[in-house]
């Protein structure tokens, strides 16, 4: 139950939610891609990224100095929310603000 409380703690930040929106939109990002679609600095991203990682709402993994992070869905539970999310935060204008940032971002160049 613990576990539990914490993801749904995790989705109570407008930060967090807007980088759950990021990732359910695009698969697996890196810090630089998310920092620059949110406009917000790199430290305030990495923060709230561990947090969600704590509360096993992402993975993260290495490539050289970047890490790239992902949504992890390891229960029923985790998959419905993230279901839901994926349908409903890009009809919030600031999130499909940020979606529209990124997709933009992406066509030029990356941080690899």
């Amino acid at each position: 139950m613990k576990k539990t409380i914490q993801q749904f703690k995790a989705l109570a930040d407008e930060t967090r939610l807007r980088l759950l929106a990021l990732l359910l939109s695009a698969g697996e990002l890196c810090v630089c891609d998310l920092t620059a679609a949110l406009q917000l600095p790199q430290s305030t991203v990495s923060r709230h990224l561990a947090y969600l990682k704590g509360a096993g709402w992402v993975n993260d993994r290495r490539v050289g100095v970047w890490i790239y992070y992902s949504i992890a869905t390891d229960s029923v539970m985790q998959q419905e929310i993230a279901d839901v999310l994926c349908k409903r935060l890009p009809q919030i204008p600031s999130v499909a603000e940020d979606i529209k940032r990124l997709a933009s971002f992406s066509e030029g160049a990356s941080c690899a």
